[in-house]
């Protein structure tokens, strides 16, 4: 059984490890957008009381868990219309996060924003991954 086992787990390592390494890495950065960590993600939530955080991974993803207060907003389904509806000023600081280094959805969703005139963007670019590492608050 102990064998079976270890066979079962080798072979969903061989086929889930070159998959993941298979997966494009996110910029280090977007030109115009603000790339920042969990804790200055932490900070801005604290100082910027206008501050919308969006998250840009699927509904289910969202709904296991996210940051208190974001909005869930598929990036692929992301349209100017549907962000006025949170962020009608264009100066309204938007911060964008994702599942991580290896999910473009945020990078994405960032560059529109900024393409449709929001001027302060925020990039969280370790995303959900980088919260649960530090074991930051979770909402459900």
């Amino acid at each position: 059984m102990m064998a079976f086992r270890a066979f079962l787990i080798g072979l969903l390592l061989t086929w889930a490890l070159p998959a993941a390494a298979d997966k494009p890495v996110a910029p280090a950065d977007i030109p115009g957008v603000t790339t920042v960590s969990a804790e200055k993600t932490v900070e801005l939530i604290t100082v910027l009381p206008l501050l919308i955080v969006v998250d840009s991974r699927r509904k289910e993803e969202f709904e296991k868990g996210h940051i208190e207060g974001a909005f869930n907003l598929l990036d692929t389904e992301m349209t100017l219309a549907g962000l006025t509806k949170i962020a009608p000023r264009r100066d309204t600081p938007l911060l964008f996060y994702c599942n991580g280094e290896r999910c473009l959805r945020s990078a994405h969703a960032a560059k529109l924003a900024l393409g449709w005139g929001y001027g302060k963007v925020f990039w969280f670019r370790g995303g959900w991954m980088e919260w649960g590492e530090k074991n930051l608050p979770v909402a459900r």
